[in-house]
């Protein structure tokens, strides 16, 4: 199985727990590694700074703060802990660790408002893992006070203020350069708002044994990058034929909308489809050829003429451009009543969300966050404050494979775990992105994956061509067809890896 298993509080929680009892019950033990890993990480980070404010908690993400201050008092750095006059060390462990750093000569000051001590550096161990609502307003004028400093911030576990679980931000939330996780990763830094927040992403497992670890819980998803392409794109048997590599339907591009179905079809067939036919309007025929000769493109005025092409095809994308009028709604059910496996997207969405009805096993959706909204009856903000819960949610609705796109997109199928793609970068926020999505899913699809091998390699495939795309001219003005062009050689792992 490709990827690595992040976790949420009370799967951490658990890892804790068994970790602790496998060190003979001294929980003191995972908080000096906890203290020392993120001091060795400072060290290594920032070598030059000699001037920190460790912003301390009441729990053991302050206890962690407090180790990591004495090991940096020790060694001859200016430090200053802080914190509010209600957050004194409320866990034994981190009244241990507070009274170890002021044994060795450490300062600890009241915040009371205004700015932090200047320092070259701030340490975030304010609160852990647990924070799942707005902080109160001592705490939240604090976090803004890390806020304004113009230093770097090391947060430890979880930046200050972002729920861990769901990616979200209750309330004001701490920004910083890099967050070092402990014992596991979290699922909330990798999706939604959890990037901005938790900028760089270190972790260390504190030397607890990896079978430990794997008996203490599942799971709450599992994290893919460019790397695990090569679980799925196998190289081709030396005897394939065009009819083996999938036979795509595009169906989409009503009038003004005829390049969503071009982005679509063009970037099905760089992610490998043997044969792609399209249904369009009869404008966009000629324009989609000079484009895309090695498309068959197909004039459709109504749903009637549709049925000898849904015969031939392995798998049909429905929706990019499709358009909610009479001719787009006419396609979509004849589509929908063909019994042809699916990946639906854009307007077939809404006309879904618009018209809910039972889906052929196997479809595949693509909703961003206002589609998602549409169609479990949810506002867009909803969506984002617990993504992890409106991707479950929506798979077990409508019963099909969801991709929920957007930062840290998430994959998952009714019942199952999902995936969550560790790549893509905010240049990839332009019309037709999605589009393009819809045409690699479906190709893959057409090739012989499963739906969620198809959606969540899809999607893995197109993120980490944007960011092969970003690279070479920068994300600002990125566009899907610079992202098609880069699927190719990501297409062929085995390709990419002699060429490299």
């Amino acid at each position: 199985m490709p990827g690595t298993l992040l976790y949420d509080a009370a799967g951490v929680r658990a890892l804790e727990t068994a970790a602790i009892a496998a060190e003979g019950g001294d929980a003191g033990v995972l908080m000096a590694r906890a203290g020392l890993a993120a001091w060795r990480l400072l060290q290594r980070r920032w070598p030059q700074v000699r001037t920190l404010v460790v912003v301390c908690g009441p729990g053991n993400n302050g206890g962690d703060g407090y180790v990591l201050a004495r090991h940096a008092q020790s060694a001859g750095c200016e430090v200053q802990v802080v914190r509010l006059d209600t957050h004194a060390p409320r866990t034994a462990l981190s009244r241990s660790a507070c009274a170890a750093f002021v044994e060795a000569g450490g300062r600890i000051a009241t915040f009371a408002g205004g700015p932090l001590p200047s320092a070259g550096l701030v340490v975030d161990a304010l609160f852990g893992i647990g924070l799942s609502r707005a902080p109160d307003a001592d705490a939240a004028a604090l976090i803004a006070a890390i806020e304004a400093t113009p230093a770097p911030v090391l947060a430890l576990d979880v930046p200050s203020g972002l729920d861990g679980d769901r990616g979200s931000a209750p309330g004001v939330a701490v920004h910083a350069q890099v967050t070092l996780q402990f014992l596991a990763a979290r699922v909330g830094l990798q999706t939604g708002d959890g990037p901005d927040h938790a900028g760089e992403l270190a972790l260390d497992a504190l030397d607890v044994d990896p079978g430990v670890m794997a008996a203490a819980g599942p799971g709450v998803a599992r994290r893919i990058e460019a790397g695990d392409l090569a679980h799925w794109l196998r190289p081709r048997l030396r005897n394939s034929h065009k009819g083996a590599s999938g036979r795509v339907l595009c169906v989409g591009g009503d009038h003004g909308m005829g390049g969503a179905v071009m982005l679509a079809t063009e970037a099905a067939l760089r992610a490998g489809a043997g044969l792609v036919s399209v249904a369009t309007q009869a404008a966009h025929v000629a324009p989609l050829l000079v484009r895309c000769p090695e498309a068959m493109v197909r004039r459709i005025d109504n749903a009637s003429t549709l049925a000898h092409l849904l015969q031939a095809a392995d798998v049909v994308a429905l929706g990019p451009g499709l358009g909610r009028g009479a001719w787009g709604h006419g396609l979509y059910d004849e589509v929908l009543g063909s019994g042809r496996p699916l990946v639906l997207d854009a307007d077939a969405l809404s006309l879904l969300a618009a018209m809910p009805r039972a889906l052929p096993p196997g479809t595949v959706l693509t909703p961003h966050p206002g589609e998602a909204g549409r169609l479990l009856g949810a506002a867009t903000v909803d969506i984002q404050r617990d993504r992890p819960a409106a991707v479950r949610r929506l798979a077990a609705q409508t019963g099909a494979v969801v991709v929920l796109k957007g930062a840290g997109t998430l994959i998952c199928a009714p019942d199952g775990m999902p995936w969550l793609v560790a790549a893509g970068n905010p240049g990839m926020a332009t019309g037709g992105m999605g589009d393009a999505l819809t045409g690699v899913i479906a190709a893959l699809r057409g090739q012989g994956l499963d739906p969620e091998s198809a959606a969540a390699c899809g999607a893995l495939l197109h993120a980490a061509a944007g960011d092969v795309a970003a690279r070479s001219g920068g994300e600002r003005g990125l566009l899907p067809v610079d992202l098609i062009a880069a699927l190719r050689p990501l297409a062929n792992p085995t390709f990419l890896e002699t060429w490299r």
